[in-house]
């Protein structure tokens, strides 16, 4: 007779269609199929599903936890990206720990209660705000590890060339605890020394980079490819991300597939930001404003990994979002035209497990021994549930009831 079960879940449904019943034991998925009614009964808890729908966790693959929440005191006027790196920075030399603390700390508990049990924030880390951010961040690692896993990466937002400093803070942060390192080179004198020295440092400490790249709307720089030939050139092959690359969307096909090519090839990962690139892309667009969405389903078919993620929550870059990763599926249905059934299930990915390839998680999903990190929806298929931003019922972390939805609503005008 198998060991008893820690929790399981009773007749759900998944997003292919099928029911099943989910078995949790240690943390990790241990059934996956009809369970006995023996069986269940030496479970510890049992969770009828009610053949509501269940999914992998969400993954944010690319949030920025120290900047959010910033609308208020550091509005953006214009519009532009290059106003609301300017207004950030401003409103940065203002930042206490304790004031990013409590912000990350509002946007945590959001991403939490709506299903997400991984995430990946950058932490500026600059001459203007020191390592103000990562000592705000870390902590919260340690304090939502049983809700949440939290990959902190030192980001030089502000440049590195032409912030004198940066390096070495890098540096510190990556020996005080950072997980990985990311760089802007869009956001720099010399784009390719940034890369350079981001790949240095990711070298020296033995660490995944994640980029920033490419974020305008005529393919201008495509710094990608220099991204690309470093990544093969230093063996750092399936782990570099690149955040944006909403210039991609601009090449012709031809050109548009050699980059992909380039990209599948090093195994580099595509982060969009569909909240953010829709917003701040296609302003000077007079007629027919562009979308400003990389090419989901090109990269997809091309077997690049593609995450969909909720960057920046109420600031300059992004004035609005609750950091619900099924926000970003509704925008990636709706501004990548990704529709159908097949499509539907690629969106879901980009919320689950193609973010977990990119943050190196191969064991997210719905899939025998993988971890139980799983979302039950209010809804009864995936349809429903992205399109309809269906609230969620349970989130799950490694076998674990981390969060459960009671709702009451009150019609007194059926009365």
């Amino acid at each position: 007779m198998s060991e008893p079960l820690d929790l399981l879940l009773r007749d759900c449904a998944l997003p292919e269609g099928a029911r099943a019943d989910i078995g949790c034991r240690d943390g990790r998925i241990a059934s996956l199929g009809p369970v006995s009614p023996a069986g269940a009964g030496r479970a510890s808890r049992v969770i009828d599903g009610a053949g509501r729908l269940v999914t992998a966790g969400l993954v944010d693959a690319h949030v920025h936890l120290d900047k959010a929440l910033l609308s208020s005191r550091a509005p953006g006027l214009e519009g532009s990206l290059a106003e609301a790196i300017r207004v950030t920075g401003e409103a940065k030399r203002g930042f206490t720990v304790e004031d990013i603390r409590a912000r990350a700390r509002a946007v945590l508990d959001l991403a939490v209660r709506s299903g997400t049990t991984a995430m990946r924030s950058h932490v500026e880390v600059d001459p203007i705000v020191g390592l103000k951010g990562l000592e705000a961040l870390r902590p919260l690692r340690d304090e939502y590890a049983p809700a949440l896993d939290l990959q902190l990466c030192a980001f030089a937002q502000e440049g590195i060339l032409q912030a004198p400093g940066t390096e070495a803070l890098l540096a510190r942060a990556l020996r005080e605890g950072a997980d990985l390192v990311g760089g802007c080179p869009y956001n720099d004198t010399d784009p390719r020394a940034h890369v350079d020295t981001i790949f240095r440092l990711a070298r020296e400490f033995g660490v995944d980079a994640d980029f920033h790249a490419d974020f305008f709307d005529e393919a201008e720089h495509l710094h990608v490819r220099y991204i690309c030939e470093q990544t093969a050139r230093f063996g750092w092959e399936g782990r570099v991300a690149v955040g944006h690359l909403t210039e991609l969307a601009a090449l012709a096909p031809a050109e548009r597939d050699s980059v992909i090519a380039e990209l599948r090839a090093a195994r580099v990962g595509v982060i969009m930001l569909p909240a953010t690139d829709l917003y701040l892309m296609g302003r000077r667009d007079e007629r027919n404003a562009r979308r400003g969405l990389a090419p989901a389903k090109q990269l997809l078919a091309a077997g690049v990994p593609v995450a969909a993620a909720t960057n920046n929550v109420r600031n300059a870059f992004t004035p609005v979002g609750n950091a619900d990763l099924a926000l970003m599926g509704v925008l990636l249905v709706v501004g990548a035209h990704m529709g159908t059934r097949a499509e539907l299930l690629q969106a879901l990915a980009m919320l689950t497990t193609e973010p977990a390839r990119i943050l190196r998680r191969q064991d997210h999903g719905l899939a025998l021994g993988n971890r139980a990190d799983l979302v039950v929806w209010e809804a009864a298929a995936l349809d429903e549930a992205l399109g309809g931003l269906a609230p969620r019922a349970y989130v799950i972390k490694s076998g674990r009831v981390t969060i459960e939805h009671r709702t009451t609503v009150v019609e007194p005008w059926r009365d």
